[in-house]
């Protein structure tokens, strides 16, 4: 019967798939599947027009849930408490990604760009490694990160997984398209081209990893294991399964048999995952020697930099990104946020106006343009763009965000009262914003208040024991009131938290001279 617009319906349907219309497609599949010739398809010996759209309603099915494995890594609580992967407790200097500050590249103080739970530099892009800090305690595990926007789920199995995998109840209301329990994967195994579809159904729609790997192994050993494309899946189903030693042989023969970049980065994946940075610099380093110009092999290069706490060289190889490929976002904003916090604010601008140029259009590149714009000192467009940011903030967290910048112009500018204002506001959106307690608790400071002043500090530093501005806060208003002991215990706090900082270790030499006194 001929479809919509006189199309034979299997050729209409492959038409709806290369315009990415994969309900339409898996509709008109299903009405093709559903005639009389349904049966043959399960049978032993389908028909070709059946088959094919038994095959295209996999493919049309699993795109509307795929999600790139490359960028999807999520650490989980039990990852990172848990983690039994370590090579080394005791990592070299320069060479662990637990450890960032331990990096020879000399990073940015504290005292400059603020830092995140894990120990790194805030970055200009937010992606899943920027959130998954290595927390030393499961209470800290457990707290939501600043950027992440959403609490970090208990295991790695249980996030975006999980959710794709219900998609199976979505798509079909009498129950999953196939049913996995009564596949017969050997016979499946033999069939190459259906064998790829269905693989990439079970893994990426089911989420039934077991049985995805379990067909996986059958088909490359039915391609006497000359097929590189099913190592590569073997390897990303040890990966989801945390054996990442059996991945990672697996994606080196892959690599033996086909040199791909995707494969690369897989196995990258799984050294930065065992804390191997070192060797995945080296890996992603040969190959650009095979795939020179590759953007995606020079963006993880500059990532692992960033994350060891070498900006320096983080921003060169983003600047190696740019000449290869001049709009990619991530590069641009990197590059801009480094030159912001080397106190280049007026080039800063220059790489958000190319941002906005490219039709980049959020609340955080007009929280960002309008930073820049202040410290610039162009401050006829620094409230119009805190004000487009506030027009644009799609959550409360967001909008935090810039409340909490606005009351650091209204700092720069001498205005208390609306300083005071914007940093209430900001804890009005977002209760957990330690940087506000900890600015709020200054300005009562300023205006005598030191018992609420006391207790903003403290609200600050428990929940934010990362910053190093709570405790030392906390350690002068204490030697103040002549509470030393507390001074020293907060300063001693502010020392680990940010040990260069010269202010800490004056206040220490001084208790400590009170104390030699006593």
């Amino acid at each position: 019967p001929a479809g919509e617009m006189g199309l034979e319906p299997l050729f209409q349907a492959w038409s709806y798939f290369r315009r990415r219309k994969f309900r339409e497609c898996a509709d008109v599949c299903s009405q093709l599947l559903e005639g009389p010739h349904a049966e043959q398809v399960a049978g032993t010996g389908p028909r070709r027009e059946a088959a094919a759209a038994w095959s295209l309603k996999t493919r049309a099915l699993t795109e509307m849930v795929y999600v790139d494995e490359i960028d999807m890594d999520q650490e989980g609580i039990a990852e990172l408490i848990l983690d039994e992967n370590a090579i080394a407790q005791v990592a070299r200097p320069g060479t662990s990604l637990k450890l960032p500050g331990t990096s020879q590249g000399g990073g940015p103080s504290p005292a400059v760009r603020p830092v995140t739970q894990s120990g790194r530099p805030i970055t200009g892009f937010v992606r899943p490694s920027t959130q998954s800090g290595r927390p030393s305690t499961m209470e800290q595990a457990i707290r939501t990160p600043r950027t992440a926007l959403t609490a970090r789920p208990i295991t790695s199995a249980s996030g975006g997984y999980v959710r794709l995998g219900t998609a199976s109840m979505l798509t079909n209301p009498d129950g999953p398209f196939i049913n996995l329990s009564r596949l017969n994967l050997t016979k499946y195994a033999r069939k190459p081209k259906l064998a790829k579809a269905l693989f990439e159904y079970i893994f990426h729609h089911e989420n039934d990893v077991k049985n995805a790997l379990d067909l996986a192994a059958l088909a490359t050993e039915h391609a006497q294991f000359k097929d590189w494309w099913w190592k590569v899946q073997i390897g990303k189903c040890y990966y989801r399964l945390g054996l990442y030693r059996e991945a990672e042989k697996q994606f080196k023969s892959a690599l033996k048999q086909q040199d791909m970049v995707d494969t690369i980065l897989y196995l990258a994946k799984v050294y930065l995952r065992l804390d191997q940075p070192v060797t995945a610099l080296n890996l992603f380093k040969q190959g650009l020697e095979r795939f020179p110009g590759e953007v995606t092999l020079i963006c993880g290069i500059a990532r692992i930099y960033e994350e060891m706490n070498n900006i320096s060289l983080a921003a060169e190889y983003y600047k190696d990104v740019l000449k290869q490929d001049n709009t990619h976002v991530e590069a641009i904003a990197c590059i801009g946020s480094n030159h912001f916090y080397s106190d280049q604010p007026e080039i800063a601008l220059r790489f958000y106006r190319r941002l906005l140029q490219m039709g980049v259009y959020n609340c955080q590149l007009f929280n960002n343009l309008g930073l820049c714009c202040f410290y610039a000192q162009q401050y006829d467009m620094t409230l119009s763009s805190f004000e487009r940011a506030l027009f644009l903030a799609e959550n409360e967290e967001e909008t935090a965000d810039v409340w909490y910048n606005l009351g650091h112009v209204a700092v720069g500018i001498g205005d208390l009262n609306l300083a005071y204002q914007c940093f209430k506001l900001t804890l009005v959106n977002n209760n957990d914003y330690a940087e506000a307690y900890n600015n709020l608790a200054v300005l009562e400071m300023r205006k005598g208040h030191t018992e609420q002043a006391r207790a903003l500090l403290q609200t600050a530093s428990s929940l934010a024991p990362h910053m190093y501005e709570p405790h030392f806060n906390v350690a002068i208003l204490s030697e103040k009131v002549g509470d030393l002991q507390r001074s020293y215990t907060a300063a001693q706090k502010s020392e680990e938290a940010f040990p260069g900082h010269v202010d800490t270790q004056q206040l220490i030499k001084q208790l400590k001279e009170h104390f030699a006194m006593l």
